[in-house]
């Protein structure tokens, strides 16, 4: 996105085929100051960006009403009863047109079908009674047809709409014409006999197909219910009697007010078993907090004062407080929310064929209809007149591209949700797309392989001298020093709750180690320079120092009183899933490579642990990109994975860049994919995904074109010189809605694909 764009997301209603697609994003494109817009029939939601100095939320509701389609700009993240509540009333509506289209319908075929026509009441076989059954259906529950119809042509475009209006309101005014003069109509030579169930059973029939689509759809939107679900309802606060946060020691009083209401602050207190109601930092109390819903790990998270704390994830154990700092539609939750919405509403490439298709296909289908008309006319047996509409209507009823307007956005809807509920968060349809072509992925060491926090891996003692002893005059030497080797080994002595001695004299020697005095002996503890320039004798350690470094560990030897006691080796760990993520990788036949700007031996010995055997060492940060970009020139597909924020130009040159998510601040503009579980499986699970996603989308398209071009011609009456078999509107109509049924039912599938 350019400087000074901005992106939105929101929701248009009354869209029903790809052509509504097409014709909804030139309206918004033709916006002085839109840049792009991507409108998703699946979702129904559209996405624009633009130059909000030139855009307003007015201009682009009024590009959507223009073209016959309403435009719902301003619209908050609802809560799951809203969305619920929203959708049943949508499908009560549907439900009560569909259910007096097919009762009146049934009626009509019962007063007019051949085989049925003995059998049916006198009242039903009178014409005039017709028309007042199918009146209703035509204008009433056909009404949206005509809406859009009128919008559309008035814009001098067609759609899916435009086809069944054109093609029942012929069926149905021939019948009423057929009803108020059946003398003129005798006179050609043409019996008097009224479609109105052909029309009527259309209707019906496409709007119960819209009934099925719509509850099929919602199914594929289950991911976005569920992040919306996982918010907390209320919160409990501490205010002071102005209302204004205050803490206990402050006169802070609990109160319970809605999650909506909590500002940036506030103190909130949360028992074992509640919902953590916003983002914060815990200042009191210590518990056990269950990430799972922003992890996939089921192992909950120890949590101790300082430490961030996330809303909608559980608290398992024990009270504490925390103090708000993220709050409404910053929240990560509410940023995971909108990054999904965004994704599955975002357009793929191969969706293109699709809508260049669909934008020629509505006015190609006029065509052929008219041309099916004119044929029959003029060569059609008697009655032509018959024959020449009836078959027109079948054309204009099978033509229509609903199964070509989802094939491609339900895939993505469900692949999308589905990476989401497994930490693996995908910022666009282009990039889910695109990550099945990776044959190359480059993974940064330093806080991807490995876990960024150097930690100690051994500790080998010399004389008399005891590991525990060892490590706390270590502790004890290094608790003055800033060195990040410092933290690691204090840290490592803190967590053997080994009491550390109080150190005098203390002196870092920069570039060599440490020196005091602990206990009234003098410390030295540092690298091999060091030791020499101590004059301290290290030839008895020098074997296990030389494997530990050639397995990319960092040595440190201490020296009590001008003799070695001990060495201890530091280490910056192998991530637990960086083996199995890369051997699965390796599976899917996709060349690792690990980047770092370690010397050759620490980065030869990490490559080797884990079977990677092209290194990149001593690559400053600047120098990523032009190593992406140079593997790229090889004809490689490259992903790059990386920390998200260090590593962002590198990120951005990779055709997929893929973040490891670090607490609550996911790099969402720096990569295309963000895994918040930080599970290096879930770098093959993204590619796997992709691949299943890609499959599903090429099975829709090819269902929805084959059965348009297929039909078509059926429907012209190809089969009828052979065979004497002619597609009946109401069969056609049958075909048109399964076809669009089975297009979502096939992307439901996707849930059920295994991927890690």
């Amino acid at each position: 996105m350019n400087m000074g764009q901005t992106k939105k997301t929101f929701s248009v209603k009354g869209m029903h085929c790809a052509s509504c697609v097409v014709m909804i994003e030139r309206s918004l494109k033709k916006v002085d100051g839109v840049s792009s817009a991507t409108v998703n029939l699946a979702t129904e939601k559209a996405t624009v960006t633009y130059d909000p100095l030139k855009v307003s939320d007015e201009k682009l509701s009024s590009a959507v009403s223009n073209v016959g389609y309403q435009a719902i700009v301003n619209e908050e993240i609802r809560t799951e009863d809203e969305e619920k509540e929203e959708k049943e009333k949508e499908l009560r509506d549907l439900r009560r047109k569909v259910a007096v289209s097919l009762i009146f319908g049934a009626l009509l075929l019962w007063g007019s079908f051949p085989w049925l026509i003995d059998t049916a009441p006198a009242a039903l076989k009178d014409f005039w009674v017709q028309l007042l059954l199918a009146i209703p259906v035509q204008f009433w529950a056909g009404y949206g047809f005509y809406r859009a119809t009128i919008s559309a042509l008035r814009h001098r475009t067609a759609n899916m709409d435009t086809l069944v209006a054109i093609g029942t309101t012929v069926a149905f005014g021939y019948s009423a014409f057929v009803t108020v003069f059946p003398q003129l109509v005798m006179k050609i030579g043409i019996e008097p006999m009224p479609y109105y169930d052909t029309a009527t059973v259309i209707i019906g029939l496409i709007l119960l197909g819209r009934y099925f689509e719509a509850k099929a759809k919602a199914g594929t939107s289950e991911a976005i219910k569920k992040l919306i679900g996982l918010q907390a309802k209320t919160a409990r606060v501490l205010r002071n009697p102005e209302g204004k946060p205050a803490s206990y020691e402050a006169g802070g009083k609990e109160m319970d007010i809605p999650i909506s209401d909590v500002i940036i602050g506030d103190i909130l207190r949360v028992r074992p078993g509640e919902k953590i109601p916003v983002d914060g930092i815990l200042v009191e109390g210590e518990s056990s907090v269950d990430e799972s819903m922003l992890t996939g790990e089921s192992i909950p998270v120890d949590k101790i004062v300082g430490d961030t704390i996330v809303g909608a994830t559980m608290n398992k154990t024990g009270t504490f407080t925390f103090k708000a700092t993220k709050v409404g539609a910053d929240t990560m939750l509410a940023q995971i929310i909108k990054l999904v919405q965004e994704a599955q509403g975002s357009k793929a490439p191969i969706q293109r064929l699709a809508d260049l298709i669909s934008s020629y296909f509505v006015p190609i289908v006029l065509m052929l209809a008219i041309l099916t008309f004119a044929v029959w006319y003029v060569f059609g047996p008697a009655p032509v007149l018959l024959y020449a509409l009836l078959n027109t209507v079948a054309v204009l009823i099978i033509a229509c591209p609903c199964a070509m307007g989802l094939a491609t956005p339900t895939a993505i809807m469900v692949g999308t949700g589905k990476g989401a509920e497994h930490g693996v968060l995908i910022k666009d349809a282009e990039s889910l797309e695109i990550a099945h072509k990776l044959n190359t992925i480059i993974f940064d060491k330093t806080g991807t392989l490995t876990k960024g926090k150097p930690e100690v891996t051994d500790i080998l003692p010399f004389g008399l001298i005891d590991r525990n002893e060892l490590l706390r005059l270590a502790g004890s030497i290094e608790k003055g020093s800033e060195h990040s080797l410092a933290e690691a080994i204090v840290a490592a002595a803190e967590a053997q709750q080994l009491v550390l001695a109080k150190v005098e004299k203390f002196q870092a020697i920069p570039g060599h180690g440490v020196e005091g005095i602990v206990e009234n002996k003098r410390i030295i503890f540092g690298n091999k320079r060091l030791m020499d320039k101590e004059s301290i004798d290290v030839r008895k350690a020098e074997s296990e120092i030389g494997n530990m470094e050639n397995n990319g560990k960092t040595v440190m030897m201490i020296g009590v009183e001008h003799k070695l006691v001990g060495i201890i080796a530091v280490a910056d760990v192998i991530k637990e899933s960086a083996k199995e993520g890369l051997v699965a990788l390796q599976k899917l036949g996709i060349e690792t490579v690990m980047i770092t700007g370690d010397n050759k031996r620490t980065a030869n010995a990490i490559g080797q642990k884990l079977g990677i055997t092209r290194i990149l060492a001593e690559v400053l940060p600047g120098e990523k990109e032009a190593e992406v970009r140079k593997i790229q020139s090889e004809g490689k597909v490259v992903g790059m994975v990386g920390d998200g924020i260090n590593d962002a130009p590198a990120l951005a040159a990779a055709n997929v860049g893929i973040a490891m998510g670090s607490g609550t601040d996911v790099a969402i503009e720096a990569a295309d994919i963000t895994l918040i579980n930080k599970d290096l499986r879930s770098v093959a699970a993204a590619v796997v995904l992709s691949k299943k996603t890609m499959r599903t989308i090429r099975l829709n398209l090819f269902w929805a074109f084959g059965y348009n071009v297929l039909l078509i011609p059926v429907a012209m009456g190809a089969l009828y010189p052979l065979f004497g078999l002619l597609l009946n509107p109401i069969l056609a109509s049958i075909a048109m809605a399964t076809s669009s049924i089975s297009v979502v039912a096939n992307s439901l599938l996707l849930k059920r694909k295994k991927i890690v």
